[in-house]
């Protein structure tokens, strides 16, 4: 039986591909949020820092953290996807009623998509989470 090759160009690649593959608006979009994150990584506070350096390579639970990763229509601070866990650091901001109300949002939305969140206050950020993240299970 003869194999028929289609035109270059065309067939089942050419039909997935996005006609302004790279303009539109969705694209630009998803290059912002990227570009968002990518400097909350590079601006990161004292206490991100610390806890990074607690996190990352598998350091705490044979866990792969991310830090400042996008979820959602959100960019938290650190997450294991394999583990569905977030530690969020809720810095000195976090106390007004308007923020309080954009965090239980923000928590209602991420915990639908089956994460776990843990909170944790910008002073005291290494005790509790390591307890926390055994209870939960990572």
């Amino acid at each position: 039986m003869p194999l028929y090759l289609s035109p270059q160009g065309r067939g089942r690649i050419a039909h997935l591909r996005d006609p302004g593959e790279g303009n539109s608006a969705v694209t630009m979009g998803m290059k912002r949020f990227k570009s968002r994150a990518r400097q909350l990584r590079e601006t990161q506070t004292n206490a991100e820092a610390r806890l990074w350096q607690a996190l990352r390579n598998r350091r705490l639970a044979r866990c792969k953290f991310r830090r400042q990763h996008p979820i959602d229509r959100y960019i938290v601070d650190f997450v294991t996807l394999d583990g569905r866990l977030i530690i969020e650091i809720d810095g000195a901001t976090h106390g007004s009623n308007a923020e309080v109300a954009r965090d239980a949002e923000r928590t209602r939305v991420l915990e639908s998509l089956g994460f776990h969140i843990v909170r944790v206050n910008n002073l005291d950020h290494c005790c509790p989470v390591k307890s926390r993240i055994n209870s939960v299970g990572c």
